[in-house]
């Protein structure tokens, strides 16, 4: 980010030049019947004419943009993608970007919205940030039709015999409230059904969003949606959404959420923006229609995975890719002097001062991640993201830092010159393609136990010296390795902000615990969740959530997203 313009995001955006959604679509040469708009600057693909263009043998070439651990001081990943998508765009390249859409819950929480920043942004942003083309709302009714129908189930006489007590379909909403983490339902008497422990969690950590982004055609959404396990009989028999005739309803509720969204940035470049789960707490990557689309369309292809590379490249790597047949061609791996200095033990009140031996200490972290992408043989660039603050010195040690590592860093300044300030990176992209063939591979096989591949995720990218897995949770993977979900892989919740399971233990912590407190099985969306520390997957507002400055004015316009 930069500071040198006054004006805010959302200003910049409101007087963004948007042009009509099909001049979009003919960037990328989509026909006028492929495209269903939902007003004049949004639409979504149709189904018959994603399927034609995957069956297509040519793919672009696929750049992950990660980042270093996230710090209060910003780190801009998703304006980097953005800036990057329309530098390719600008120097001749015809490129496509793939994001996540935004969830409600850090829009009106802490976060504010998801669509970039600055120059390189997502618009129209007021709308990709409040309720878009509905995907979540159509997400989450059928995650809760699901759960509405598992207890009507039970109040009807329960033909399936399924036990109350171990019902683990959970109800979700997209809006951060903790009251809802740990409720008791059907209070009331005999005919609000039966009492029992309930809860619910944010929409984006819902399983039916992780099918949504993870299947690949209509077929394959309802296959992983009757595959859905809720609960267990009191045999300890798995029931499953196809036992309760519920996934043809919820395959219909989702029919159109499942099409991938077209709108542009702010240069007017094609972005596909669809699904929205978050790495912390799921497995934190757009669908994969809209980006194996997206490579069928362009020449490149630039994708986010959410927070660090401990968490979003990993399970972009590990599940997306291994689920998708993606092969990623390079990561871009973003960090500012601002985030190294808070890394390097600098305090936020401090960041603004030149602190070159702060920076050197905090490469530490920049350092973990670019090994780590490394451990699944896809080549590293470090895109500095350029703050007016910043020091030539401060930049130059990220720069000599990263060389000593074998890595270049390019310093980019899209945020306030657009495209065109990441134009060096765009270059340095094209040519560390051009130049090396990635030998992308995964961290562990399909055969390997489930509690040795947490191990693995552990020791290998978070550098733990120890997994400390609870009694109830290790009971749940030796019973989930006995009903032969044990080749699935796993999706470890834990905080975003350190390699550790602490949030405070910036740097690069080796040595610490990873606890894992809870297991659920995602048997339709075919991974295991390992939940770790106090990670919760329903988040709360903080004390001055950022709805508190949203409003909407006299035109209809939305102010005070950010």
């Amino acid at each position: 980010m930069s500071d040198t313009t006054p004006k805010t995001d959302w200003e910049i955006a409101s007087a963004a030049v948007l042009k009509p959604i099909q001049a979009i679509a003919d960037r990328l040469d989509i026909p006028a019947e492929a495209v269903e708009p939902y007003g004049r600057h949004k639409a979504k693909l149709g189904l018959h004419y994603v399927a034609e263009q995957l069956a297509r043998p040519r793919d672009g070439k696929l750049i992950l943009v990660t980042a270093i651990n996230p710090t209060p001081a910003g780190e801009g990943k998703t304006t980097t993608t953005v800036g990057l998508g329309d530098a390719l765009n600008r120097i001749g390249k015809r490129t496509a970007i793939c994001l996540r859409e935004p969830s409600l819950g850090p829009c009106f929480g802490t976060k504010g919205g998801a669509a970039g920043g600055g120059f390189a942004q997502v618009v129209p942003m007021d709308e990709l940030n409040l309720h878009f083309t509905g995907d979540f709302h159509a997400i989450g009714i059928a995650n809760n039709l699901l759960a509405a129908m598992v207890d009507n189930h039970i109040h009807w006489d329960n033909p399936l015999n399924i036990d109350a007590r171990r019902v683990t379909w959970r109800r979700c909403l997209d809006m951060n409230d903790r009251a809802l983490r740990q409720i008791v339902s059907s209070l009331g008497g005999p005919a609000n059904g039966s009492p029992r422990e309930d809860g619910f969690d944010i929409t984006v950590a819902s399983e039916v969003m992780a099918i949504l982004c993870l299947a690949d055609s209509l077929d394959d959404l309802e296959r992983r949606l009757a595959n859905i396990v809720v609960g267990q009989t009191r045999d300890r028999v798995p029931v499953r959404a196809s036992d309760l005739k519920a996934s043809g309803a919820m395959a219909a509720v989702l029919k159109d959420a499942i099409k991938p969204n077209l709108v542009q940035t702010l240069e007017n470049n094609p972005v596909l923006v669809h699904g929205g789960p978050f790495a912390n707490i799921a497995h934190g990557c757009n669908s994969v229609l809209a980006t194996r689309l997206a490579l069928k369309l362009s020449d490149y292809v630039v994708t986010e995975a959410g927070f660090g590379a401990d968490l979003g490249a990993e399970k972009f790597f590990d599940i997306k890719c291994r689920k998708a047949g993606l092969f990623p061609d390079l990561a871009v791996i973003v960090a500012t002097v601002r985030a190294l200095k808070f890394h390097g033990g600098v305090k936020r009140s401090r960041l603004g001062r030149e602190n070159v031996a702060a920076v050197t200490r905090g490469m530490a972290n920049l350092e973990r991640h670019i090994e780590n992408i490394r451990k699944f043989g896809v080549p590293p660039i470090v895109a500095i993201n350029h703050f007016t603050a910043d020091s030539a010195a401060e930049q130059k040690a990220i720069v000599a830092g990263c060389a000593a590592l074998g890595v270049q860093a390019i310093v980019c300044r899209h945020w306030a010159e657009g495209g065109a300030g990441a134009e060096d990176l765009a270059r340095a992209v094209v040519a560390a393609i051009d130049r090396a063939e990635a030998n992308f591979h995964t961290l562990y096989p399909d055969n390997m136990p489930l509690l040795k591949k947490i191990e693995t995720i552990a020791f290998q990218i978070y550098r733990a010296g120890e997994v400390v897995v609870s009694k109830p949770a290790a009971d749940r993977l030796a019973e989930l390795e006995a009903q032969g979900f044990g080749h699935l892989p796993v999706c470890i919740a834990k905080t975003q902000y350190s390699n550790s399971t602490d949030p405070a233990l910036y740097g690069a912590p080796t040595g610490h615990v990873l606890p894992v407190r809870e297991v659920r099985l995602s048997a339709g969306a075919e991974f295991v969740v390992a939940i770790c520390g106090d990670i919760m997957t329903m988040p709360g507002l903080p004390r001055r959530p950022s709805a508190e400055t949203i409003g909407v004015v006299a035109d209809g316009r939305i102010v005070g997203l950010s």
